[in-house]
């Protein structure tokens, strides 16, 4: 039998983050997906650089891939450093990647990483979301529910 899925996933150390993305994105499906990373890329993760702002995912046959995701060399590496913004292939079930490529393909949906970590046995993970874009109107109706969320906070402390 199966082991039941975490309702969160165990994040121990982020490393990095797409903030913009929950702005940009209508988040759908949350997954979290393992990274094939080599040493030195694995070094420089743990020293904390890392960036996936510009970055998304891609499905290639049957197998998902992150592009335009930025780790900087590592700065005690020597010629066999890695390249910086080379397409890495993420480690996920086939049940989930069937799922992403039909959710892609069919219903015009992105695959946005949300931010990579590190869990508690160590390992490199990526947190993937499933994503429809949002409108100008929609990011407009976010920044004036943020606001207005931040009115209430205000008000409730000034009264009691």
């Amino acid at each position: 039998m199966a082991r039941p899925r975490p309702a969160t996933f165990d994040k121990k150390k982020i490393v990095a983050e797409n903030r913009r993305a929950r702005f940009d994105y209508f988040i759908e499906d949350v997954f979290e997906a393992g990274i094939a990373l080599q040493g030195t890329e694995v070094k420089a993760l743990r020293g904390g650089e890392g960036n996936i702002a510009e970055s998304y995912a891609e499905v290639k046959g049957n197998q998902v891939f992150l592009v335009n995701s930025n780790i900087p060399e590592y700065s005690h590496g020597n010629r066999e450093n890695h390249e910086p913004k080379r397409p890495r292939k993420l480690l996920l079930h086939e049940r989930e990647i069937e799922k992403m490529h039909s959710a892609v393909s069919r219903q015009g949906m992105t695959l946005v990483p949300l931010m990579i970590y590190f869990n508690s046995t160590g390992r490199a993970k990526v947190e993937l979301a499933l994503a429809k874009g949002k409108k100008t109107h929609d990011k407009r109706d976010t920044i004036k529910e943020r606001d207005w969320k931040r009115d209430q906070q205000r008000i409730m402390k000034a009264h009691s």
